[in-house]
């Protein structure tokens, strides 16, 4: 297939002179694939299997992709090279990377795919490995988004929901018993998730609470493990060489810490001028108060800016506040992580980083109505500020500002993930195949002995 590029053009003729019989393909596409999927590819090199890194192309510029590639010192083995629209890319990846499972297959290989999380990527590509027969390792498995009782808690603000003082919110939302689930939001992620699911031979669940999520929905018990989330380990690298970050030579304001980072990039966010605007005006509203605010400027944000008629608004911003911070989002993860560090706060609509302000120690704000980490929630270093009143917004940010209760939330994501994953990994290939046929689940040959 002339659309897939190799970094070896023998690849194929390679890979089949192997003894290997099974092959690890990490599959990565966005930068949160490449910040969690990594570690896991390194670990398995590290031991001798044969691991290869297959991108997607879906994130293809320095910023996305081609800077934080170089800082973890990989390259892709293959590249899909997929682009479009949603619909357009999701079909890509199933024909491309099927064609490439088919050609590995036909060469006698079995097939190990490695998705990570909620993205295209997972549910299109474990797809294409299912119909060779091939399971995926699900890394970042059964996440699933939990919403607080909003219908406990009034109404009468306009909004349709009437919080209470965000300490009490905050409280409501540590108990457990106060959220529902349902929600088919983020969309896609949501979607993606529970389809990669169904093709997945090994679940590598985060915490508990999404082994909890796995079993309802009756996966089997001894292929779904525990072992916390991989971004610890890349977090826990970028933390470490935070003294070369350059990131505060650009940025001097941010060295002072004292700072909420916003980040808004989420469907039904950008797509929905109630959800976006009050947003930005409790932003507009942190930044009339003296707040120094970094807003990071994504494809998604800057659409919704365009969108709403809000250019005007952010241009005014950038001349009016000397603490007003806007930036394209930075290609350098140990950046990133070293700006957060010093943060104060975190207002997101994003997944991963509502588990890398758990790790940091930093106060969160997910600006959702609710929320697939809602872990992190009920242990009380985030907080949800649904995105219908700019006022509640800015109220809930300045009650997490340097909170030094929310700082000792315990930490959820654990250490050395990528090893127990591994770990997990090996202990199945002991056995036989991470595509469990029901022969082997039932024990067919053990009846009657």
């Amino acid at each position: 297939m002339e659309q897939v590029s190799f970094a070896n053009p023998r690849f194929l003729d390679d890979v089949a002179g192997l003894k290997a019989d099974a092959l690890h393909l990490v599959m990565i596409a966005t930068k949160p694939d490449i910040i969690k999927q990594v570690p896991l590819f390194k670990e398995l090199k590290k031991r001798g299997h044969s691991a290869f890194l297959i991108h997607t192309g879906q994130h293809y510029d320095e910023n996305l992709s081609g800077g934080m590639l170089k800082e973890f010192g990989v390259q892709p083995d293959i590249n899909l090279n997929v682009r479009g629209s949603m619909y357009e890319i999701v079909s890509q990846i199933i024909g491309r990377f099927g064609w490439l499972v088919g050609e590995l297959k036909s060469r006698g290989k079995t097939v190990i795919p490695y998705v990570h999380g909620d993205t295209t990527t997972a549910m299109a590509a474990s797809n294409a490995g299912y119909c060779h027969g091939f399971a995926s390792v699900h890394v970042e498995a059964g996440i699933r988004t939990l919403t607080p009782a909003y219908e406990g808690q009034g109404s009468g603000s306009g909004s349709g929901i009437e919080l209470p003082e965000p300490a009490e919110w905050r409280e409501f939302c540590m108990d457990r018993k106060n959220w529902r689930r349902g929600s088919q939001e983020p969309f896609p992620e949501q979607f993606n998730t529970r389809c990669a699911e169904a093709a997945t031979g090994i679940h590598l669940a985060p915490v508990e609470l999404d082994r909890e999520f796995l079993l309802s929905e009756g996966y089997a018990s001894d292929r779904i493990a525990v072992v916390g989330n991989s971004v610890a380990d890349a977090l826990i690298d970028a933390k470490a060489n935070a003294a070369v970050s350059t990131v505060f030579d650009r940025y001097p304001l941010l060295a002072q810490g004292d700072f909420v980072r916003f980040c808004i990039h989420r469907r039904e966010n950008c797509m929905s001028e109630r959800r976006f605007t009050s947003i930005m005006d409790a932003m507009g509203a942190l930044l009339n108060a003296g707040r120094t605010v970094l807003l990071i400027s994504l494809f998604q944000t800057e659409a919704a800016i365009d969108r709403f008629g809000l250019r005007a608004t952010v241009e005014d911003w950038k001349k009016q506040y000397p603490h007003f911070l806007y930036s394209p989002v930075w290609p350098l993860y140990t950046d990133v992580i070293a700006a957060m560090d010093r943060a104060a706060v975190c207002a997101t609509d994003s997944g991963s980083m509502q588990e890398e302000m758990n790790v940091l120690g930093v106060p969160c704000v997910t600006l959702r109505f609710g929320s697939d980490r809602s872990e992190s929630a009920m242990g009380g270093g985030n907080i949800i500020a649904p995105p219908v009143d700019g006022k509640a917004i800015r109220s809930i940010i300045e009650y997490a500002w340097d909170n030094a209760e929310m700082r000792r939330a315990p930490k959820l994501y654990g250490s050395d993930v990528s090893r127990k994953s591994v770990d997990v990994v090996e202990a199945v290939l002991k056995k036989g195949h991470v595509f469990r046929n029901e022969d082997e689940r039932l024990g067919i040959d053990r009846i009657g002995e």
